[in-house]
């Protein structure tokens, strides 16, 4: 169970229910969420890989839960790593259990004749829409909900949580959903521990995001660049900062750039930042753990695992802080890998001691090799950074409305002319 601790920048809403009857709580949560519902529209929106539908232990779990959700006006999944028509087919009627005479799925089929029509209307404009993979999938697929003009309130999270339940996604949504509240983004966060082999896991979160923002807070602050130490420390308050589990308004939707790479999280938080007060923004406790799939760290392919994602979160920061004013060169950067492996270490011990006490597997020895190799791919960010380079962000929906005459329709006749049967 989560303390009640605020830490100040924003709102921490915590799992306070888990001291009581966890049934009550969420019967209590799905019937606020139902009245909610008779006021705003809420949509679901599910980035999904074809390959997720091989693991049924997992989706069919995820869709169990769903069904049973009333509050839904809409689902809406973002179909990646399905070229083929019949794929498409089977996805269509692998999600279509959710439908209701009360909900309506879409499965928004991004690698299909008509939707890549539209990428290369949008991308006639000169307007980049980026590369297969789920960032372009949630960006496509929310201008199809902006299109569609019958949502208030949109959530997303991955399709490949083991430990799911309606408990998650009531709490990730009744935030933004509340109308008693003034939230326009929630975040989620959870523990991230094994229960096969009891061991900690989030590593790119822990032993890179965390450290190295903590880091870049401190050095701003001694530097005088006050606007880069506020943004550093509110990335550094957010528990989860990689978790894909979040909710907003879907005026929000409309305005923000979408990364598509693996920096997509990293940039959602900073998007947010840039176009919301500080009160407007909170993160909450979903569930007691979470597990899903783990990616391996691939030191010697910059292309897979940990090894690319630490790459393009580094660059994103990088790219940031040259944006906003700070000089960087190769000196800069050295100091900044060091203090970030100095600050690392510092946080591994902290680790150490709370698994320590918890009675959790912890080889601190691996630990401190992979912060070798993050700092290393830290460096790395840094050689592919320099000089001018393309944006891995897609502009906003906004952008595109107003390049782009009659997008939405497009969209739309697009979307509902696939999901015929």
């Amino acid at each position: 169970m989560s303390d009640f601790h605020q830490e100040g920048i924003i709102t921490t809403l915590h799992a306070l229910y888990e001291a009581f009857d966890r049934e009550a709580y969420l019967v209590d949560l799905e019937r606020k969420l139902e009245e909610y519902a008779k006021h705003v529209k809420i949509s679901l929106l599910l980035p999904s890989l074809y390959s997720e539908m091989q693991t049924p232990h997992v989706l069919e779990h995820i869709l169990d839960e769903i069904q049973k959700v009333k509050y839904l006006h809409s689902v809406v999944v973002a179909l990646g790593g399905a070229q083929e028509q019949e794929k498409f087919k089977a996805a269509k009627e692998y999600f279509g259990r959710l439908r209701t005479p009360k909900r309506d799925v879409k499965v928004v089929w991004v690698e299909g004749p008509r939707i890549q029509k539209i990428f290369q209307k949008i991308e006639k404009r000169e307007i980049a829409t980026g590369v297969q993979g789920k960032g372009q999938s949630v960006w496509m697929a929310l201008g199809y909900l902006i299109a569609k003009e019958e949502t208030d309130v949109v959530a997303l999270h991955d399709c490949d949580i083991v430990t799911y339940d309606r408990i998650l996604l009531g709490r990730l949504i009744e935030p933004t959903a509340n109308p008693n509240n003034d939230f326009e983004f929630c975040k989620g966060f959870y523990s991230r521990i094994s229960p096969e082999d009891r061991m900690m896991k989030g590593r790119v979160t822990r032993l890179f995001v965390t450290p190295l923002v903590d880091v870049m807070a401190r050095i701003m602050r001694e530097r005088g660049f006050e606007d880069l130490r506020q943004f550093f420390s509110y990335h550094r308050t957010f528990c989860y900062p990689l978790a894909g589990e979040f909710s907003f308004l879907m005026r929000l939707a409309k305005g923000i750039n979408i990364a598509y790479d693996w920096g997509l999280e990293v940039s959602t938080l900073s998007e947010v930042y840039k176009r919301l007060i500080l009160q407007k923004i909170v993160q909450v406790d979903l569930a007691k753990n979470y597990e899903h799939k783990h990616q391996e760290v691939s030191p010697q392919d910059a292309n897979k695992g940990l090894h690319r994602m630490v790459v393009d979160i580094g660059k994103f920061y990088l790219n940031y802080v040259r944006s906003h004013g700070f000089p960087l060169d190769d000196a800069m950067v050295d100091m900044i890998l060091h203090s970030y492996y100095e600050n690392v270490l510092l946080f591994i011990r902290r680790y150490s001691d709370d698994a320590e006490v918890n009675d959790l597997v912890y080889d601190r020895h691996l630990e401190e090799l992979l912060a070798q190799y993050f700092r290393g791919f830290l460096w790395e960010a840094w050689e592919q950074s320099k000089g001018p380079h393309e944006s891995t962000l897609i502009p906003s929906w906004n952008r595109v409305f107003y390049s782009v005459p009659g997008i939405y329709t497009h969209i739309l006749e697009a979307v509902e002319k696939d999901n015929l049967n």
